[in-house]
């Protein structure tokens, strides 16, 4: 699958796609984000801890969406510093994610570029997609019709995975490349790296590619020689 190149050279990451995307307690969420990537137009908030994975769900909307319609991501963390005008000729996209929103808001300029680009993709009627830590109502805004529009969005709180969750998540993603992830491995990066989804799964990724390297199993003792190797151990 060839993801699309998005605006100031952000790339959406190979696997952020909704089939590697584990539903869990998050079913509607992704019900939500794939309405949107198939056209439904409106503004929606996705919000929750880190890696409850609300970045995994905006990239996966852009990349489904890009395939027919104009689509793009933007994680704002990495982009706030280049000033509003990365939100420049944004509302003509069919389809857009803006990630990170926690970098910008509470400062007056964000929220007024914010503001414009909320109301004139509604006026497009396009799929507009916001993430944050927290929901619209625990935010103090410094534009309170930002916050008014944003309350009256559809909103969704994701919850984080729990331990068994976490293992079906990586199995799912490594079924998914083509690997097998005995349990006692699963068990052992889990140990290794609690509740660090992000972290698991760039792991699993490295691992992917040195398996190949090597034509090796993911066992525990090629895990740990993996990781020594890199520094990681």
């Amino acid at each position: 699958m060839t993801m699309q190149q998005l605006p100031l050279g952000v790339r959406l990451a190979d696997r952020a796609v909704f089939e590697s995307f584990l539903p869990a307690r998050n079913g509607e969420a992704l019900a939500q984000a794939r309405r949107a990537a198939a056209g439904e137009p409106g503004l929606s908030w996705f919000c929750g801890p880190a890696g409850a994975g609300k970045t995994h769900l905006l990239q996966a909307t852009c990349a489904a969406a890009g395939r027919v319609r104009r689509a793009g991501y933007l994680p704002l963390g990495e982009l706030a510093h280049l000033g509003t005008e990365v939100l420049s000729g944004l509302p003509e996209l069919d389809c857009l994610a803006l990630d990170e929103l926690d970098a910008v808001l509470g400062q007056i300029e964000w929220e007024r570029a914010l503001f414009t680009l909320v109301r004139e993709a509604a006026e497009r009627g396009g799929s507009l997609l916001l993430g944050a830590h927290v929901p619209p109502a625990l935010i103090r805004w410094a534009l309170a019709d930002l916050g008014s529009r944003c309350t009256a969005a559809a909103v969704f709180q994701l919850r984080a995975l729990d331990e068994i969750e976490q293992q079906e998540a990586l199995r799912l993603r490594a079924r998914l490349r083509g690997l097998e992830l005995p349990e006692e491995t699963s068990r052992w990066l889990q140990r290794r790296y609690p509740r660090d989804m992000h972290r698991l799964y760039e792991l699993l990724d490295a691992l992917d590619e040195a398996a190949l390297a090597a034509q090796r199993r993911l066992t525990v003792p090629f895990i740990r020689e993996v990781l020594a190797r890199s520094g990681r151990a």
